[in-house]
């Protein structure tokens, strides 16, 4: 049976309570453990798909179609073990299961309550795959003290004396706040986190407390005393330059071995961190940099774009360089010349979104890096907005579009090279959709197969010609017009396995250029970055060495 190390925050959000799961769990990995990683989110959304990313971020989709919080993809990048459907659950998906059990009859007679019913369906939820791993991190998203986050800790409360001593322990992230005036690191406002922590029955085993520096033993001591852990299992967490420095720091103050204390496990096996010393030594002695130019609509919230930006870094380590990246508005030059905007920069990526703001500037961004020879890389819409260009400017095609955007006018305006997807295969059975279904958790989700031209670009890339990736999209390239773009030097490269869905163009006679329906981003990790990644900034690289 597992273990469970149930992580909360308190103070301030946005400590990086996710980082830390993630690490945690490279550290018990390196000492021989299996271990899982699950993020219980108080928020009323079913699930993150419908947000805005200036809201919550980017979405992680998982191998399975399930559309969650971007922790999962820190989890994924520290670990390796791929998540799953039920890695991700929201208050809207528990209230929404409990309300389907009563109105099925399942609790015919009873009073539905927050507890024992809500309460009960989290538990059930934290159960599933406990005699899979060795170790199950449960991270709840939000801060103590929160309304909405309530039944979440009542239901770990209840979990840890439903199971045996010694089965579950409590982690708790706090923030030690510095205040330059006086030069004093105030302990009070962690101390009062872990008083409400307590309050509702959660006593924290192990306290990581963020600070911009290190700890001084007198205030360890005091966050020990006042909040009634071992000083041993006061950690500090400092801040990084880089996030993949994380697990070694936390090795360094402890954490591994405090949590392992904390189990009775002992003599705890050795670690080995081979992997993450690798990893740094990459991160710290790169041998060159490049620049390169992220054409986005949500560039303001980088989080919006963070497993592009994490996977770009993975692309730099595979060819020991600093990869410098800039965010670029594509709206900036929607209506104007994008030379000035994208000049000096060794590449190009143009990620997905949604929605015509912006859309233009993507555009002349792929025209830019197609006339120009310089690397390309377009990521769902950012593919879509290169089949656009090509469309517009080598086919003769003026007019060529996205029906998501007539859809989104109201108005038939656009030649739609892009189309709303209306069916699809998945697995043995075919997926149907209309353009008025909800918007909810009805795109093309999960892991599809694709296979690649034999000769391609993408299957030297990839070394194979049948791949698998991850999607999220409502929109595909219409076949219809292959023969003609084809014609104009933009190869489809990549299909579907029933031939009826583009997955990737590359344009012949360019240096890289390529497209792709997918994400490939979401599966790229540090200690094995996605060949896509690693490929195109080599492709960087060379072209740095030309400028």
């Amino acid at each position: 049976m597992a273990r469970f190390i149930f992580i909360t925050g308190g103070v301030v959000s946005s400590l990086g309570k996710g980082l830390a799961s993630a690490a945690l769990g490279a550290l018990l990995q390196a000492r021989g453990f299996t271990v899982r990683l699950r993020k219980l989110d108080p928020y009323l959304n079913v699930d993150p798909g419908t947000m805005s990313p200036f809201e919550h971020g980017e979405v992680f989709v998982t191998d399975d179609g399930a559309e969650t919080d971007l922790d999962l993809g820190h989890y994924e990048r520290f670990t390796g073990v791929a998540a799953r459907k039920t890695d991700s659950v929201s208050s809207g998906r528990i209230y929404s299961n409990v309300l389907e059990k009563e109105r099925r009859g399942d609790y015919l007679g009873k009073t539905i309550q927050v507890i024992p019913h809500v309460t009960n369906e989290i538990k059930d939820f934290i159960k599933i795959g406990e005699d899979e791993v060795d170790f199950m991190l449960c991270e709840i998203g939000g801060t103590v003290g929160d309304i909405e986050g309530l039944p979440f800790f009542e239901a770990i409360r209840q979990f840890s004396q439903d199971k045996p001593r010694g089965q579950c322990i409590f982690m708790h992230l706090t923030l030690l706040p510095y205040i330059r005036a006086s030069g004093e690191l105030k302990t009070k406002p962690t101390q009062h986190s872990v008083k409400e922590l307590r309050s509702i029955g959660i006593a924290p085993d192990v306290l990581v407390c963020r600070s911009e520096g290190p700890i001084p033993v007198k205030e360890r001591e005091k966050l020990a005393l006042f909040c009634n852990v071992r000083p041993d299992s006061v950690i500090a967490a400092q801040d990084l330059k880089s996030i993949y420095e994380a697990p070694l720091a936390y090795h360094r103050e402890g954490l591994d071995q405090a949590v392992l204390d904390a189990f009775g496990i002992s003599p705890a096996p050795k670690p080995d961190l081979t992997r993450w010393e690798d990893v740094a030594d990459r991160i710290y002695n790169a041998e060159g940099e490049v620049k390169i130019a992220i054409v986005g609509k949500y560039t303001q919230l980088e989080d919006a774009y963070k497993s592009i930006a994490e996977a770009l870094t993975h692309g730099g380590m595979a060819n020991r360089v600093k990869v410098k990246i800039e965010w670029v508005d594509a709206e900036l030059f929607d209506r104007e010349d994008a030379a000035p905007y994208l000049e000096g920069y060794h590449a190009i990526l143009v990620p997905g979104g949604f929605g015509e703001r912006g859309t233009e500037g993507k555009i002349k961004a792929a025209e830019f890096a197609r006339t120009r020879k310089i690397p390309y890389l377009g990521i769902c819409l950012g593919m879509q907005m290169a089949v656009i260009e090509a469309a517009r400017n080598l086919a003769g095609m003026e007019n060529a579009g996205s029906e998501e955007f007539d859809h989104e006018a109201g108005k038939k305006r656009f030649t739609p090279v892009v189309y709303h997807l209306k069916e699809w295969v998945q697995g043995n059975h075919k997926v149907e959709r209309k353009a008025t279904d909800d918007k909810g958790g009805t795109m093309r989700l999960g892991a599809y197969d694709a296979t690649l031209t034999k000769g391609s670009k993408v299957a030297q890339v990839y070394d194979s010609t049948a791949i698998e990736e991850r999607h999220r999209h409502r929109y595909e390239v219409d076949i219809e017009y292959r023969d003609d773009l084809e014609k104009q030097g933009l190869i489809f490269s990549g299909m579907s396995p029933d031939g009826r869905l583009p997955e990737i163009v590359e344009v012949k006679d360019h240096p890289w250029f390529i497209g792709v329906q997918f994400h490939p981003e979401l599966k790229s990790k540090p200690f094995d970055p996605h060949p896509l990644f690693a490929d195109f900034i080599r492709a960087a690289v060379e072209n740095s060495r030309l400028v």
